[in-house]
């Protein structure tokens, strides 16, 4: 008995039907981050209100590969629904003190908005620049590829060793690795090379986390205010 196709997956088209398929996605993927969006704001608040604290950075790391490799395997199933949203309201709740102590702060108060602000600048734009030009960007994969693994042998490091500048450096190559991830994932979701909006929203999500929480450091450290 032949099984049902996915309602995540958009159905493989050679026919001309294909873009009508790729629209589909685009369609549910923005449709869904925006969902998602609202929801991690919504567990910042949440996180804000009932004064939770900080999360210890190993644990935070452990739930979210660990809800990440759980929505891989559940992206074809009844559960990848849920797990985005278990998956970005995590990150929303986590995010919920940094925003606290910024919003306790006029001085801080300015910075937070611009980082909000630079971050959906840029995510607009280099959007609005895929979707116009229908532009290729995969020749970026070995960058963005060998670019997560330097930022994280030097998040590490980081942990472990006080050198002067490193923040600043690691936040400045984020923003530039998010933007080019930005390119990187739009482009293979207009071009039809992700077809399940499940794993197209989390990319665009994780490429817009990174580079607000990196642009708000970095705007912090460049004002002096850290």
């Amino acid at each position: 008995m032949a099984q049902s196709p996915s309602p995540y997956v958009r159905e493989q088209a050679v026919q001309p039907g294909l873009d009508i398929s790729v629209n589909k996605v685009i369609k549910n993927t923005y449709m869904l981050l925006s969902m998602t969006l609202l929801f991690s704001a919504g567990t910042a608040w949440l996180s804000m209100s009932i004064g939770a604290g900080f999360v210890n950075p190993i644990m935070s790391l452990v739930i979210s590969i660990g809800l990440l490799f759980a929505l891989n395997a559940a992206r074809n199933s009844i559960w990848a629904l849920p797990l985005v949203f278990a998956f970005t309201g995590f990150f929303g709740y986590t995010l919920g003190p940094v925003l606290s102590v910024y919003l306790s702060n006029p001085a801080l108060t300015g910075i937070l908005m611009s980082a909000l602000a630079y971050t959906a600048f840029i995510f607009f734009g280099l959007s609005a620049y895929v979707f116009v030009t229908k532009k290729d960007f995969s020749f970026l994969r070995g960058f963005v590829f060998v670019g997560l693994l330097v930022l994280i042998g030097a998040s590490i490091l980081g942990f472990f060793v006080d050198i002067s500048g490193l923040s600043l450096a690691i936040s400045a190559g984020a923003v530039l690795l998010a933007s080019a991830l930005i390119l990187f994932d739009t482009s293979r979701i207009i071009r039809g090379g992700e077809t399940n909006y499940i794993m197209a929203t989390v990319s665009l999500y994780l490429d817009i986390y990174m580079l607000f929480v990196h642009l708000l450091n970095l705007l912090t450290v460049l004002s002096g205010d850290d």
